[in-house]
């Protein structure tokens, strides 16, 4: 198997570089002609010689995954699948919105997290994505050179796969890489404690939490996660770290009438989050198969967010986007595989 090129940092493509017998600085040729210049192939590296391409091509590859189906949904909204194997998919989805073209990136073929309401965590863990696999996902979509944000908020958890999520990060913000700011990368997470306490200590890029219920025992049945990552212990290291300035830190709040939508669930995040430097995010439930609950009315969110807001919380409802193209996260790729 041929080693891939995409997802290395300059000092190990320059080792790469001296494997072949071309010289040590040939490997920061090599990254930016993959992140500065894009190319889908060795051979247009041309300020490397003929024979050294040859020679890198023996074994190496850039390790570019292109899409195999992209959907669009009337709003913008555009869905990408990416094969990642010969039996899975992942998704990635650009959405539009006015001068931002924002990019939510899958990290792992499905999920071992088992949030009951999640699409991508019915269908079992397949695998962690490398880092090819997760940068292929900004270099492969139609909008590439127009993104303007992302958030690791696709398929997978992204602090389950954190070694990689942190290299495609590097990969993003560094000056050989994308030369993004740290500022434009988010991170959804339901709080894997060990490794979130890694990325609040080594990226400065944004988190989001997925919450959902603020009650122990009532998340515990919607997320299995409640049990070893215990929602009150995510909020408990947050706090440890300040997020008055720049970075930001919101939490994710899918709404189930007469679930998780009453004023006591309200009153529950205002003790919580009380003194908090953040943001609560209220989300409509996209209808998956073979689950009970259905979403919140619109008054009901309205009444939720207004009561949030009242008490000091920036509360938000976040508009729905990409409804008639398979909009629950790992909904395309489920169906795909079933084809």
């Amino acid at each position: 198997m041929k080693i891939k090129l995409l997802g290395k940092t300059p000092s190990e493509l320059k080792e790469i570089a001296l494997s072949t017998g071309l010289p040590k600085f040939a490997g920061d040729q090599i990254a930016r002609w993959l992140y500065k210049s894009r190319v889908r192939d060795i051979e247009s590296m041309t300020n490397i010689s003929k024979a050294g391409r040859e020679k890198l091509s023996e074994i190496a590859e850039v390790g570019l995954v292109e899409y195999s189906m992209c959907q669009e949904s009337v709003d913008g909204t555009k869905k990408y699948l990416f094969p990642v194997s010969e039996t899975n998919s992942v998704e990635a989805v650009m959405i539009p919105d006015a001068d931002r073209h924002t990019l939510c990136v899958s990290s792992q073929a499905g999920c071992r997290m088992g949030c009951h309401f999640c699409m991508t965590g019915r269908q079992g863990f397949h695998g962690n994505l490398d880092a090819a696999q997760i940068i292929s996902q900004y270099l492969a979509v139609d909008e590439a050179e127009s993104l303007t944000n992302t958030v690791f908020m696709g398929m997978g958890e992204p602090l389950d796969n954190y070694e990689n999520v942190k290299r495609a990060i590097e990969i993003l913000t560094a000056d050989w890489g994308f030369g993004w700011s740290p500022k434009r990368i988010t991170l959804s997470s339901i709080g894997v404690l060990p490794n979130l306490k890694r990325y609040l200590e080594e990226t400065k890029c944004h988190l989001a939490i997925s919450m959902h219920n603020p009650f122990a025992e009532e998340r515990l049945e919607l997320m299995p996660v409640q049990k070893p990552f215990p929602i009150e212990k995510v909020v408990e290291l947050i706090r440890q770290y300040d997020f008055s300035g720049q970075r930001r830190v919101s939490f994710e709040y899918t709404m189930f009438t007469g679930v998780n939508d009453s004023d006591r669930h309200a009153d529950a995040i205002i003790r919580m989050l009380r003194g908090l430097e953040c943001r609560v995010n209220l989300i409509r439930f996209h209808k998956i198969p073979d689950f009970p609950y259905e979403t919140s009315s619109e008054t009901s969110m309205e009444r939720f967010r207004d009561r949030l807001s009242r008490a000091g919380i920036t509360a938000t409802i976040r508009a729905s986007r990409g409804e008639d193209i398979f909009a629950a996260c790992g909904m395309l790729a489920g169906k795909h595989k079933d084809l």
